[in-house]
C-alpha cells in the first residue's frame, strides 16, 4: 500500500482539498501500477516550513510503497505530485521536495 505524506506551510482552512486527495490517488496509483482503493494520502496544512530562507508556500512530501518503485518512476513522482501541488494549492514546482522510500529495496529473495 503507498502511503503519500503531505506537510505544507499553506494553510488549508476553508480550502476544498478533496481534488488535491483525488488527483495524489489517482497518480500514485497510476505511476506506481497499484490499485487506487490501496493509496493513502496524508495532508498536513500550516506547517512551519522555510525553504531558501524564506516562508513562502512550500510543500515537503513522503511517499512509502512495497516495491514499484525505480528511477523512472521517482522522476514521474515529482514532477506529476509537484504540478498537482502547484495547480491545486499555488506552490511552485521548485519549492516541492519528495522523499521517495521503497520499503524491498536492497531485499534478496529467499528460496526457503
Amino acid at each position: 500500500m503507498p502511503c503519500l505524506y503531505i506537510s505544507t506551510n499553506v494553510n488549508l482552512d476553508g480550502l476544498d482539498t478533496d481534488p488535491v486527495f483525488s488527483a495524489a490517488t489517482k497518480a500514485v496509483a497510476e505511476i506506481i501500477g497499484r490499485p487506487e482503493n490501496l493509496v493513502m494520502v496524508i495532508l498536513k496544512g500550516s506547517v512551519a516550513i522555510s525553504f531558501n530562507g524564506n516562508k513562502e508556500p512550500a510543500a515537503y512530501a513522503e511517499i512509502v510503497s512495497m516495491g514499484g518503485i525505480n528511477k523512472v518512476v521517482k522522476r514521474k513522482l515529482i514532477s506529476t505530485l509537484g504540478s498537482i501541488l502547484q495547480a491545486k494549492l499555488s506552490i511552485p514546482t521548485t519549492r516541492f521536495f519528495l522523499k521517495v522510500y521503497d520499503t524491498t529495496a536492497g531485499q534478496t529473495r529467499s528460496k526457503l
